[in-house]
């Protein structure tokens, strides 16, 4: 899943996608190098500037659009509002990526009506709120992701989306310290074994740089170590930046693993 950013902050390329036309070189440069999937999303995750409904829209319906009639490839759209999600549906979408735990409660039912997979995350507070000291009960971060991974996914089927269209997200990083990250990362086996597709959201992210003091643009092997261990315990899904990198980590651990 490459990670396609139509957002002027954020946090890896600060922007560099933001222009449509920059967005659809990068498209490219990932198909060409062996992405499965486009995930674009218009708003940042972490604490920004309020960016209205109107205005993620007016971000993410033309890549959208440009990007289903240039590649026959599954597109993705980032989004916590269903708002966002229906329009994206429309306009060529076929996943729902809402790191928010479906907070908006239309999100479900517009999935299904629309025939759309979803992308179940794990966060404790909610996108753009910051949360510098998070902590579960017992410190059992993995009992407690399994839970609510376990509720959405309920939420889910109970909504009319069928268990082989959810995708879980462990939502590393999102309300977690770098410990329970790690330790999300290595029990990603525990978590796939929930059932639906388990998706690995890690490339460049902070916990990753915690390791050996990294800067965010030293974080390309780290990133790659992650998708490693996340493929060899159960992760199916690897939303990265670095496609062609992790494209072939994936096809060596699938090769490995099958032999």
């Amino acid at each position: 899943m490459a990670i396609l950013n139509r957002t002027p902050d954020s946090f890896f390329d600060q922007g560099a996608t933001y222009s449509l036309d920059a967005l659809l070189r990068r498209a490219e440069r990932c198909v060409a190098e062996g992405a499965d999937l486009l995930d674009v999303g218009g708003v940042r995750a972490g604490p920004g500037p309020e960016v209205p409904l109107q205005e993620e829209l007016e971000r993410v319906l033309p890549a959208i659009e440009a990007l289903s009639a240039r590649f026959d490839l599954p597109i993705s759209v980032d989004t916590w509002r269903a708002e966002v999600a229906e329009a994206a549906f429309a306009a060529g979408a076929v996943l729902g990526n809402d790191i928010s735990g479906f907070s908006d409660p239309r999100y479900l039912e517009v999935a299904a009506r629309a025939g759309a997979s979803v992308v179940a995350t794990h966060i404790r507070l909610a996108p753009r709120v910051a949360d510098p000291e998070p902590c579960y009960p017992g410190d059992d971060v993995v009992g407690a992701v399994e839970g609510r991974l376990r509720e959405l996914l309920a939420r889910a089927l109970e909504s009319g989306v069928p268990a082989d269209r959810v995708v879980l997200d462990a939502g590393l990083d999102l309300g977690k310290t770098t410990a329970q990250s790690i330790e999300l990362l290595r029990a990603s086996d525990r978590l796939a074994a929930i059932g639906p597709v388990l998706l690995l959201s890690a490339s460049n992210k902070t916990f990753l740089g915690a390791f050996l003091g990294l800067a965010l643009e030293d974080r390309r092997e780290a990133s790659l170590a992650a998708a490693a261990l996340g493929v060899a315990r159960g992760c199916r899904v690897l939303r990265v930046h670095d496609v062609a990198g992790t494209r072939r980590v994936a096809d060596v651990l699938a090769a490995l693993l099958a032999s």
